[in-house]
């Protein structure tokens, strides 16, 4: 085995693959991947955003994970928007105020962490110098960017009536993006057409030359901070020299014997596990895929993930969260032995949960057996650009909660907990599934099926993660167009709201790698444009 790399975008797969090529292991080709996704896909992540892996190094003894999410500006205070506050998105994504500050502008920028994230991956666990790493992206700037069909449903997002900001209004927003995403009579660009971003490409190489002391110490901090107090934001040259990446222990559970570990609260593998762990009290296999009796089962153990979720799966540092409790094998069998009996669980919610399309994710594992899953996102883009710099910052203040005194409430330095679930499974010491997902509160639930797909129904990977997959986050079980209309009619009759999709791949966007006797295959969710390569 070569090694192999699934990721959303087939220019950052090439990317990884190339490092691998070189001899690098799959930390360099994460990086290369991750720095090359901001150019190539340049809403869903990037420089200015933030993340979280987990790098699993069997014969280095190494298996950790890397937290890299934004902050709150120093000089937050709980109460900044307190008499701002109008509400939720229907999803609950995003806080809305009455001036939408928070979700558009200088207002909605907390301090950035991927530079952070990805240049401590590369110096403590790869092997390779920062420049070639990010080579691959510097040249993809250079040659500009074609659109992908996902960018541009993306941009195309009609918010609507849900208070939230269009996309296309935030790629407005700055001189930099009405010159790289409009064409010349002022439309929005369309697939085929080519993004260019010679400031992006500068910036780029800046960081190859200075790595991140360059980006919050150095040259391009002065630029951000220089531009945030000349615009209103919160952002300081104190906030960009104070980032640190925090690591931490995976947390761990099992699945028909296999060993899972992900990220721990207030990332979202707690409650993959949870989910799991609730799942393996069932023969599934028994049972028809994707059949009513399959689909119960699945909606109810998501409803009582959801349930604990909502109640404790908060940040660790403000909130007391009871892992043990949650994740144990007597928790999983009581809630089990409630869905066997048919009680139906309530999750009221005010309105339907919508799909988060903004985060991406890349998994490589390498010859060595090396394996790395990261994800990482823009939260939802703030439309700035600063002048001269080309990347759009992250929107991650409009994920606090305006109100004083709650858990997701406003504080300065504190981090946006997030349902980022970088995972991996083990046979004995070694990874033989490495997964992640975007999709917000659809991420547990995708990674979720396709592990059992794989697990309990034989699948391979690119199956596992292509078949049609449900969500059930409230009372209302949302199931993609695939599920066979009769299967859907068969849930009503047991008394279910079931609400069916547009979208034939709906619901979060996994993507992984599944390692069998020393050979790697990947599959990668055809929702987005992307693609497995092996080395």
């Amino acid at each position: 085995m070569r090694g192999m790399v699934v990721a959303a975008q087939p220019e950052a797969t090439e990317a990884g693959v190339e490092m691998l090529r070189q001899g690098g292991n799959a930390v360099d080709a994460a990086i290369a991947c991750a720095f090359s996704q901001g150019v190539v896909d340049p809403q869903m992540c990037g420089i200015g955003g933030f993340g979280a892996m987990q790098i699993c190094m069997p014969k280095r003894g190494v298996h950790t994970v890397l937290e890299f999410f934004a902050r709150a500006p120093l000089s937050a205070t709980p109460e900044m928007w307190a008499d701002k506050f109008i509400g939720q998105s229907r999803d609950g994504f995003v806080f809305l105020l009455k001036d939408q500050s928070n979700d558009i502008g200088y207002g909605s920028v907390g301090t950035p962490g991927n530079v952070a994230g990805y240049t401590e991956a590369l110096s403590r666990f790869g092997t390779m110098p920062l420049r070639p790493v990010m080579r691959p992206a510097i040249e993809q700037a250079r040659r500009g960017v074609m659109v992908r069909p996902y960018m541009h449903y993306y941009w195309a997002i009609d918010h609507g009536g849900d208070g939230q900001v269009n996309v296309e209004d935030k790629l407005r927003f700055s001189e930099t993006g009405r010159q790289v995403y409009f064409r010349a009579n002022g439309t929005l660009k369309r697939p085929g057409d080519v993004l260019h971003n010679p400031d992006m490409k500068h910036t780029l190489e800046r960081i190859a030359e200075g790595g991140a002391e360059t980006f919050y110490r150095g040259e391009i901090a002065r630029a951000i901070a220089a531009d945030m107090a000349a615009q209103g934001g919160g952002i300081t040259l104190e906030d960009l020299a104070a980032y640190r990446v925090r690591e931490k222990a995976p947390c761990w559970g099992v699945y028909r014997g296999l060993r899972v570990a992900s990220n721990p609260p207030p990332a979202g593998g707690g409650s993959l596990i949870e989910l799991l762990h609730i799942l393996g009290q069932f023969d599934l296999a028994a049972l028809e895929h994707n059949g009513p009796e399959h689909l119960r089962v699945l909606a109810e153990a998501m409803k009582w993930m959801t349930i604990d979720k909502d109640a404790h799966m908060g940040d660790p540092d403000f909130v007391d969260v009871p892992l043990d409790r949650l994740l144990s094998s007597e928790h999983a069998a009581a809630l089990a032995a409630r869905i066997r009996a048919g009680e139906k669980a309530s999750v009221p919610r005010a309105g339907e949960p919508k799909d988060p399309p903004d985060t991406t994710v890349v998994c490589v594992v390498d010859a060595e057996g090396n394996a790395v899953s990261l994800t990482h996102t823009l939260g939802i883009p703030s439309g700035v650009i600063t002048p001269g710099l080309g990347f759009m910052y992250n929107g991650c203040m409009s994920g606090f909660d305006p109100r004083p005194g709650r858990a997701a409430s406003i504080a300065p330095g504190k981090s946006r907990g997030s349902a980022m679930a970088p995972t991996m499974l083990f046979e004995d010491a070694a990874p033989c599934m490495v997964l992640g997902a975007p999709g917000g509160t659809y991420i547990v639930p995708a990674l979720a099926q396709a592990i059992s797909n794989v697990v309990d129904f034989g699948m391979s990977m690119a199956e596992a993660i292509a078949a049609p997959r449900i969500v059930a986050l409230s009372d209302t079980i949302d199931v993609a167009n695939r599920i066979p209309h009769g299967v859907t009619q068969a849930l009503t009759e047991m008394g279910y709201p079931v609400a069916r999709s547009y979208q034939s791949y709906a619901f979060g966007a996994p993507h992984g790698l599944l390692i069998r006797g020393g050979h790697c295959t990947g599959g990668a969710d055809p929702q987005r444009d992307g693609m497995a390569m092996a080395a």
